[in-house]
């Protein structure tokens, strides 16, 4: 029996004052309205994923329709809760460095990105009603002589990994996006490839397809339901079965997949603190700030923006602020949304599993965004105050900067899939490839020793 329920994520704060509590917003394949999910009587599948983010729901959606399996999704909370919902959906090449670690995982999720919007085109569909997708290109600014020398490195090196790219001298950045402030020392590399998604446009449309695979009983969502626990066949064994909720049992008869965000550390102790596998996940959160200014009329942004620092996390001064102890970074980040909305970004610290809104960093953001955009200076503080809503995410850290995909150590048909941090979205794609071609025993498409469980922190 399949049972359809109403669902009210919650996904922007708003602050028209100052830490106001998080507001329930119901949501759409279009943005805010109401959201449906499907459940089933059934507690036996061919595969549990536990975690209903990007990555959650990619990976059951590769199964769905790569496979003939049945997949069960279940979260605490529901999708869009948590860093997903809080992104700025950029999917971009140009902050990433070829041959790094991330690099084939990242491209080829882009291709698989564009592929998807491509055969919405094809199929007499709007991808970016569907996905919120928006070829706009995106724009790595510097701002003295120092970062624009690595620019043009950074353009030689991205033009040789095979993409298209240019750099441009600061009258060819202005006539790209008129609203920047530049002089002589400013410059940008320009990848025209590079794209945008609205998350929760993303979300809704992956959920929409999971959910029609559910009338044939190959798939089934549990949310609002916290895993408890691993089910392992024979009590001590190490085959693991399935997951306990605090509802129910379910079963995975060929695959447990943890894809739990940056609770996925804390989730992989408590799963395994009975099974004696020595194994720590050094997944932690790393909080977010995105500023959303709606009804934002001063300028238009043509592309994507990000300032040339942004890679390397710069750190705000700040004084009275144990800015040491919470790595505190400020970088300026910029796109517009298909409604029109200037997004700003972003911050990054850690400071645990606290999402409130802090008022000081959104100053910060402000301030600095308002560095590159002169037109940002002359918002009247209420008006900014009127019109701002403010995302706050926690991304899944990993210490070695890339995620953890793979199998579980001294674990049967356990896998895990977290770690991506601000790549979750840009990364997705691949990753759901790469857990399902682990499990169903494919050939990968990249090369899937960095990512492993196995010779990292991790044990």
């Amino acid at each position: 029996m399949v049972s359809i329920f109403l669902q009210s994520p919650t996904f922007l704060t708003p602050l028209s004052y100052p830490f106001s509590s998080r507001s329930s917003t119901k949501r759409t394949q279009h943005g805010a309205s109401l959201s449906l999910r499907v459940t089933a009587s059934r507690s036996s599948f061919d595969v549990v994923v536990v975690g209903g983010g990007i990555i959650g729901l990619t990976i059951a959606r590769q199964f769905l329709t790569g496979s003939d399996l049945s997949v069960a999704v279940v979260d605490k909370a529901v999708p869009c809760s948590g860093a997903t919902g809080a992104g700025q959906g950029y999917i971009w090449m140009t902050h990433k460095k070829p041959g790094s670690d991330v690099w084939d995982l990242t491209l080829r999720s882009h291709e698989l990105w564009h592929k998807l919007a491509e055969s919405l085109t094809d199929d007499g569909l709007d991808p970016e009603e569907l996905l919120g997708w928006k070829k706009t290109g995106s724009l790595l600014i510097g701002r003295t002589t120092e970062e624009c020398v690595a620019l043009k490195q950074k353009v030689h090196e991205l033009s040789e990994a095979g993409l298209r790219t240019e750099y441009l001298s600061s009258g060819e950045l202005l006539l790209k996006e008129p609203a920047i402030l530049v002089d002589d020392n400013t410059g940008a590399a320009f990848l025209p490839d590079d794209s945008q998604l609205d998350a929760h446009r993303a979300v809704a449309y992956i959920e929409k397809g999971n959910r029609e695979f559910a009338t044939a009983g190959r798939y089934a969502e549990f949310y609002h339901e916290p895993v408890t626990g691993l089910i392992r066949s024979d009590g001590d064994s190490k085959d693991v079965a399935g997951v306990k909720t605090s509802k129910r049992n379910l079963y995975g008869k060929k695959a447990t997949i943890v894809a739990a965000g940056c609770w996925s550390g804390s989730l992989m102790h408590e799963l395994l603190k009975d099974c004696n596998i020595p194994l720590d996940v050094p997944v932690k959160p790393r909080k977010g700030h995105l500023l959303v200014v709606e009804n934002f009329d001063s300028f238009h942004l043509n592309h994507g923006i990000m300032e040339a620092g942004y890679s390397n996390h710069q750190s705000a001064s700040v004084s009275g602020l144990d800015v040491d102890e919470r790595m505190l970074s400020i970088s300026m980040t910029a796109t517009m949304d298909t409604s029109g909305n200037l997004v700003l970004g972003s911050s990054r610290e850690f400071v645990g599993f606290d999402t409130e809104a802090d008022e000081f960093i959104i100053r910060c953001i402000w301030e600095r965004a308002a560095e590159f955009f002169p037109k940002l200076r002359d918002i009247s503080l209420e008006d900014f105050i009127r019109n701002r809503k403010v995302r706050v995410g926690l991304r899944p850290y990993m210490p070695d900067g890339k995620p953890v995909i793979g199998s579980v150590p001294g674990l049967q048909n356990m896998y895990l899939a977290a770690g991506h941090e601000g790549g979750g979205l840009s990364m997705a794609l691949a990753t759901a490839e790469m857990v399902t071609d682990m499990v169903l025993g494919k050939p990968s498409q990249v090369d899937t020793s960095t990512f492993g469980v196995k010779g990292r922190r991790c044990c």
